[in-house]
């Protein structure tokens, strides 16, 4: 009874916060276009399975991902698991967090190849491009950008380095990056960097930072628990922007020595 009240209170809350996105698409097709909406049945029929699928999605976080994300961070970050069980935390370095970081990349890469966000975007990409774009190149990018970018953060809340270091000699980098990348791929690593902060990605990152902090002596959670969600948006501009740089050098030297032949 209480799992089927959970999911009604979600699924209410879900209906409350789909309304105003109909109100507006149907307003605009009626009241400014002036047209009647196309295939009415079949929207309608879209719009409930998003409703439901939304309701039942945020459920399964709430029972399963959520918990599960906690407590491996809190397990992985406990001092008498880092320390081989003996409770030593005050001398504790860097290197004992190895399964920190490890956990943070794997995490890190396996929630932005569920992110549901990053899979629509990859799919109208390859449409638009004409198959220019691959798919699962531009998801397994994304990924790796988003999982070295939470195993640095990671890595920063465990030395207590400032983050700001950090962030801004990223977007340095992003920014020079962007005078020798394809133009056509710009666009889409600056859109990827945010489609990364999404449902499935946010709460593991956020729980492993802060359980991260909260167990590192000298760090505090609310300055050094936050911040890998920056991590996690920076890097896959330039993993993205990286990969299009490599397959076009891999397909002008293809050229090249097809000339020579």
């Amino acid at each position: 009874m209480e799992l089927l009240e959970q999911l009604f209170s979600i699924l209410f809350t879900t209906i409350k916060d789909v309304i105003p996105i109909a109100a507006i698409i149907f307003g605009f097709q009626i009241f400014v276009i002036r047209r009647p909406i196309p295939n009415l049945k079949r929207v309608l029929f879209g719009f409930a399975y998003v409703i439901v699928g939304l309701a039942l999605f945020l459920l399964g976080l709430e029972k399963a991902l959520f918990p599960i994300g906690r407590l491996m961070a809190e397990q992985l970050t406990d001092p008498l698991f880092l320390s081989g069980g003996e409770a030593v935390a005050g001398s504790l370095t860097w290197e004992d967090y190895y399964w920190v970081y490890i956990f943070a990349f794997a995490i890190g890469a396996s929630t932005t190849i569920a992110e549901p966000s990053l899979i629509a975007v990859a799919i109208k990409a390859n449409e638009v491009s004409g198959g220019a774009i691959g798919i699962w190149g531009l998801r397994l990018a994304v990924a790796l950008g988003v999982a070295v970018g939470i195993s640095l953060g990671t890595w920063r809340i465990v030395t207590g380095y400032p983050i700001h270091w950090f962030i801004i000699t990223g977007y340095i980098f992003v920014v020079i990056q962007t005078f020798f990348a394809p133009k056509l791929i710009v666009p889409l690593a600056y859109d990827s960097g945010g489609v990364t902060t999404s449902t499935v990605t946010v709460p593991l990152v956020a729980a492993l930072g802060l359980g991260l902090a909260s167990t590192v002596p000298g760090r505090s959670p609310l300055i050094d628990g936050f911040g890998l969600i920056a991590f996690a948006s920076l890097f896959p501009m330039i993993t993205v922007m990286g990969y299009a740089q490599i397959t076009g050098w891999l397909a002008a030297r293809s050229a090249r020595q097809q000339q020579a032949e």
